[in-house]
């Protein structure tokens, strides 16, 4: 069963009639669901992951201490703590009544102050520029189940894509580096017979490729492990770009494959320039990567943002 699933139905079972009942006042306020850290809430949990973390769990979001005061909040974490300790076959672990866990009560200020150092959602340049997208990821991820009072949605939808020239930013640091890395770095470390310097180059221009490709379809990438499973699920293209990517970074560097590891990297980079063409974020649709990350740095507006280094957010 998955997680996700199983967090939906405990809350539905137990959760808000446990909410409506005891917590009438104070429902209006509350938002509930399962988003943030975890395989679970990106729906990518299986088997293994259930060796740790894994059980009927929410969370219960609360406004700040002007509506909803500690006194109130400690109660809904004790009546959290009472349900039932097992549901479907999966046990429950326990909870802290200070705070600090994945599920139960947790102020939506503390929780996208966690995520992204804002906590309201509203982010410096600065912070855009330098945030993690893993972390942007475990903000907007998951379901939320119910939200009466509307903050905690408001938030996540204002998180959910970076601002245009963030991502233009983004984007052309990326594009250098797939450069740097695949088309330059690459084949003048096979000439030197540095192997392992060379699978280095490979990493890096799969990692910035991924990235790259994630920005040009708006999204954020998750955390390393799981980011060939959520490249996969973009698009059809998307999925052979990744098997691709796979053979870079998982074969050898030895003479019957660099001459065709070199050729697979052009050929990465002309798709990648078709696609920006086609999704008009350049004229061109040049395999050129050094030529398409000026381009891309050109289309930013704010004219703070488009002179910072070209790397500055990578």
């Amino acid at each position: 069963m998955k997680g996700l699933e199983l967090a939906k139905e405990f809350y539905k079972e137990f959760g808000e009639p446990m909410l409506k009942e005891k917590f009438t006042d104070i429902f209006g306020y509350l938002a509930t669901g399962l988003v943030g850290s975890g395989s679970e809430c990106f729906g990518y949990d299986d088997d293994i992951s259930q060796d740790h973390d894994f059980e009927p769990a929410f969370c219960i979001f609360l406004p700040d201490e002007s509506i909803i005061d500690r006194k109130t909040a400690f109660e809904l974490e004790r009546a959290y703590s009472a349900l039932p300790t097992e549901y479907k076959g999966y046990k429950r672990s326990g909870t802290s009544a200070v705070g600090g866990n994945r599920h139960g009560v947790i102020r939506t200020s503390d929780f996208f102050d966690a995520k992204t150092g804002s906590p309201d959602g509203n982010l410096t340049t600065e912070q855009w520029l330098s945030l993690s997208d893993f972390f942007l990821a475990e903000a907007v991820n998951g379901e939320v189940f119910c939200d009466n009072y509307g903050e905690f949605t408001r938030i996540r939808e204002s998180l959910k894509h970076y601002p245009q020239d963030i991502r233009l930013k983004k984007l052309a640091g990326n594009l250098l580096l797939m450069g740097q890395s695949g088309q330059y770095n690459y084949s003048r470390c096979i000439e030197r017979g540095e192997t392992a310097a060379a699978q280095l180059s490979l990493y890096e221009f799969v990692k910035s490729t991924i990235n790259a490709i994630f920005l040009i379809n708006k999204k954020y990438v998750p955390y390393y492990k799981w980011s060939f499973r959520a490249l996969r699920e973009i698009s059809t293209e998307c999925a052979e770009i990744s098997q691709i990517l796979e053979y870079l970074i998982s074969s050898p560097n030895d003479e019957s494959t660099s001459g065709d590891k070199t050729e697979i990297i052009e050929g990465v980079c002309l798709m990648l320039g078709m696609e920006l063409k086609r999704c008009n974020i350049t004229e061109s649709a040049s395999s050129e990567t050094e030529q398409q990350a000026y381009a891309v740095n050109d289309r930013i507006t704010d004219n703070r943002i488009r002179n910072m280094n070209i790397l500055c957010a990578v």
